[in-house]
């Protein structure tokens, strides 16, 4: 399947605001999602400040008892921000990832740009 996450406006006292601005000014929660290949959602973990980074989302999804469970064999396509771990396959780091960075006369050059884009 496939995981990321986004974010979703929220509304939180005053009080509480800050740490629920990310990149944008108006408070959002993180939300962590993943989908199957029939594009039916398997997991939504929604709460967590907008603020917060994937990764540290991603943990905690794993350890909560009702978490997130990578099945046996299986794995996860996801963003660079969740990292290589066992069940998740992130893209190559460093390496051309965006379809608007290719064009027919800007083709994959090795077999890591090549993988990027299809990822």
């Amino acid at each position: 399947g496939a995981l990321d996450g986004t974010h979703v406006l929220a509304r939180v006292p005053r009080r509480m605001q800050q740490p629920f601005r990310g990149r944008r000014k108006d408070p959002t929660q993180n939300v962590m999602v993943a989908v199957d290949f029939d594009m039916k959602f398997t997991y939504v973990l929604a709460g967590w400040e907008g603020s917060a980074h994937d990764a540290l989302i991603l943990d905690d999804a794993l350890k909560r008892n009702d978490g997130f469970v990578v099945p046996e064999g299986k794995f996860y396509l996801v963003d660079a921000g969740y990292g290589c771990r066992n069940g998740f396959l992130p893209p190559y780091r460093g390496v051309r990832y965006h379809l608007s960075e290719y064009s027919p006369r800007n083709r994959p050059t090795n077999t890591r740009e090549l993988f990027n884009p299809r990822h």
